[in-house]
């Protein structure tokens, strides 16, 4: 797992091509990335299913309850098949976009 922390988001990209595999290692981690905002760049992961994505629902709701944002970078999935407590992207820069968008609903109390 590769960690990229800036001032305002920590980016994660997996070293294995297997998500569950990522999954393992980054929720050994986690408690290092908790009061990030965390942007999950599965981008270089091939052919990605939505029961893959799920794996993710878990921690995305727990990080964002926590008043953090959590975006996972993924391409070539409908966005509509995903739920709405996952943030999903096809690009970094979206990502970012999303983070923004977050922290604008937090000032204003939503």
């Amino acid at each position: 797992m590769i960690t990229t922390k800036t001032e305002k988001y920590t980016l994660i990209k997996p070293t294995s091509k297997l998500v569950s595999d990522f999954l393992t290692t980054f929720n050994n981690r986690y408690s290092e990335f908790t009061g990030n905002h965390l942007i999950i760049d599965l981008s270089e992961k091939f052919n990605i299913q939505i029961e893959e994505l799920m794996l993710f629902l878990e921690v995305s709701t727990q990080h964002r309850n926590n008043g953090t944002s959590f975006v996972v970078i993924v391409q070539g999935i409908d966005i509509d098949d995903v739920p709405d407590e996952i943030n999903v992207v096809p690009t970094l820069t979206e990502a970012i976009d999303i983070l923004e968008m977050d922290a604008i609903e937090r000032d204003l109390g939503f």
